[in-house]
């Protein structure tokens, strides 16, 4: 049969309307409330705030995880680059790599030549 004579086929499956129907959509039915309140000042003195926005190794979150808009991003980035200056904050959180369940010292004897 000729293309031209086939009627209302123009795709392959002609009733599925999208190339997914089985997946669900990204978005959820629930709001969140959103990460800033609208009486929260973002500062640098602000301690309560900006660890929201630091992860256990210590790195600033991505506008991705926090969902904030970029002029709250700048913000809180420039706050935690503060406070890290002023030693409000630290620069790395390494706590965890340095715990040991089991102490491993050496021997802490004086060593002696053998005559």
């Amino acid at each position: 049969m000729d293309k031209s004579k086939r009627p209302f086929l123009k795709s392959k499956r002609p009733f599925l309307k999208s190339k997914r129907p089985f997946l669900k959509s990204k978005r959820s039915f629930r709001r969140r409330l959103p990460p800033i309140q609208p009486g929260d000042r973002i500062d640098y003195r602000n301690m309560s705030l900006l660890i929201r926005f630091i992860s256990e190794q210590g790195k600033i979150l991505s506008r991705r995880v926090s969902r904030l808009t970029l002029k709250q991003q700048r913000l809180i980035t420039i706050a935690i680059k503060q406070a890290r200056i002023l030693s409000l904050l630290p620069f790395l959180n390494n706590e965890k790599q340095f715990q040991r369940t089991k102490s491993t010292a050496r021997t802490t004897g004086l060593r002696t030549r053998k005559k």
